[in-house]
């Protein structure tokens, strides 16, 4: 919890009061809560009310105050903070996240200062049953849901958000993050497309193209599997519930594996069969690596990948796709000249 007085500080938020949240509703509130949450948080009024937060409330006539918080979530932490005067410095928070074994937490912290040492973890002024606390992480959300009895109505409230990247009770495996991210990229978004680039491109330097391709698609393949070994432990770990992410890396699996099968059932040259195996072969690796780009984009995004990932893999898809168009339009022109086709292999 040492950065969470820091980057509240920098995330300070005073709003109106909840009061006057109860105003036109944004698309992003049109979602459903969870199943887990919609028993004891339905019905609450909902205002989208900074970055990507989504705060969802009631206080009833008990003065029971309902709050629902939500935001894309990948790792770290993500808080909500009750101030008496607008200032963080004084404020008690709730602050949720996802901890060691994927068990979720949700913990009040009193913020009596700046520095790490003035978070105190189960202090605040804040009235609360810790039985009545849920953190849920569903499509990439985190959803903080818990409950606080207050001794008159809110007709005006500070509040303050704040999220961070640091695992709180220190047990985020970032180390089996980077390599899950970085042999796949390798892998699927480096390797195989330049195996690909020499199977269709570079076929006259025969055979050694050939030699080339299955070496580089081999090596792709073990590290793309490495990978998933990683993403596999890493699952494993923080439950995180990326379901497309998740069903896309299998599924390129599951095409990657048909290739290296595809590399055994490979019929002769000029076997009545070979044209069907050519059309299975090559549309197989298509959409493998298309795929494969794809996953590798939505990875990076929900895995909360900096700049330098962005910017990494964006340049090196870019230096692919231009290669490519290049290199098709040598094909065609050639092929233009001697209207001859390609041979197979």
């Amino acid at each position: 919890m040492a950065s969470v007085a820091r980057v509240a500080a920098a995330a300070l938020v005073v709003l109106a009061g909840l009061a006057s949240l109860a105003t036109a509703q944004m698309e992003s509130c049109n979602g459903e809560l969870p199943p887990v949450l919609a028993a004891n948080y339905s019905g609450l009024a909902c205002q989208p009310v900074w970055n990507n937060f989504v705060l969802r409330y009631h206080q009833d006539k008990n003065n029971v105050l309902r709050v629902v918080l939500s935001t894309m979530y990948s790792t770290g932490w993500v808080g909500m903070g009750f101030s008496r005067d607008g200032l963080m410095i004084g404020s008690s928070a709730m602050v949720g996240w996802i901890g060691k074994k994927g068990l979720p937490h949700i913990r009040q912290f009193a913020l009596r200062g700046k520095s790490s040492s003035k978070v105190v973890v189960d202090r605040g002024f804040l009235v609360s049953n810790d039985h009545d606390h849920t953190v849920v992480v569903q499509q990439a959300k985190i959803y903080l849901a818990f409950q606080l009895k207050f001794s008159y109505r809110l007709a005006h409230q500070h509040i303050i958000m704040a999220f961070g990247k640091a695992s709180v009770d220190g047990s985020f495996p970032y180390g089996l993050r980077r390599a899950h991210g970085a042999l796949n990229v390798f892998a699927w978004g480096v390797l195989m497309p330049i195996g690909a680039i020499l199977a269709r491109y570079f076929r006259r330097v025969d055979p050694l193209w050939f030699y080339l391709h299955v070496g580089i698609q081999f090596v792709g393949f073990i590290i793309g599997l490495a990978g998933v070994v990683a993403g596999v432990a890493l699952y494993s770990k923080i439950q995180a519930d990326i379901p497309a992410h998740r069903g896309l890396g299998i599924f390129v699996l599951f095409l990657g594996i048909l290739q290296i099968l595809a590399f055994f059932l490979r019929p002769n040259a000029d076997s009545k069969y070979r044209k069907y195996w050519n059309w299975y072969h090559h549309w197989a690796g298509r959409l493998a690596l298309f795929f494969a780009s794809v996953n590798i984009v939505l990875g990076i995004h929900v895995g909360g990948g900096d700049n330098s990932w962005k910017i990494g893999y964006g340049f090196n898809l870019a230096v692919i796709l231009v290669a490519v168009v290049a290199l098709e339009f040598m094909l065609w022109t050639r092929w233009s000249k001697n209207s001859t086709s390609t041979p197979t292999y």
